[in-house]
């Protein structure tokens, strides 16, 4: 017998499509459902507020402290100014004399601690307008000692904050203006 393609009978896609008929709807129905979402993030805890700076212990050496803002400028030959004033060092020629000057208020005579790289001395200001001055002989060696400091050099007045001033060069120039 021949085989006659017509005669048999066909496979029907049908019965095909129905095997996969279950897993279509099931396909259907898992699209409609809502995707469940992931449970929300542990909130993070809040930092701990740290505990302020402790402030800096003031300096057990004045060669630690730091430097008191402003710059040197000479004010006219023989005058010398820092900080806008707030230290001075001037020539006076005609007694041959330094004067030391720091700003500030004062009712009577104040000790004035001058302190270097290589030597301190307390001196006896007096009070003039608007601070406190100290007259020093042109050759006398704390001034050479003020010029020649390594970096710096303080000056304390009772009852004022210290100033810890560069000995830069116009130190120099005051001083050499009177000798």
């Amino acid at each position: 017998m021949k085989a006659n393609p017509r005669r048999r009978p066909a496979l029907s896609a049908f019965p095909q499509k129905l095997a996969f008929a279950p897993l279509a709807a099931l396909a259907m129905v898992a699209g409609c459902v809502a995707p469940s979402s992931p449970p929300p993030a542990p909130r993070p805890a809040p930092a701990p507020v740290a505990p302020p700076a402790p402030t800096a212990p003031p300096a057990a050496d004045w060669r630690d402290a730091p430097q008191t803002p402003g710059d040197w400028s000479i004010a006219s030959p023989g005058i010398a100014s820092f900080a806008n004033g707030t230290f001075g060092i001037r020539c006076n020629r005609g007694s041959a004399t330094v004067s030391l000057f720091r700003s500030g208020a004062a009712n009577g005579p104040v000790a004035l601690s001058i302190s270097t790289s290589d030597t301190s001395r307390v001196l006896t200001a007096s009070p003039v307008n608007g601070g406190v001055q100290v007259d020093l002989p042109a050759r006398d060696r704390l001034l050479d000692a003020m010029a020649f400091s390594r970096g710096r050099f303080a000056a304390e007045v009772q009852g004022m904050a210290p100033l810890y001033i560069p000995s830069w060069t116009e130190i120099s120039r005051v001083i050499e203006d009177c000798r």
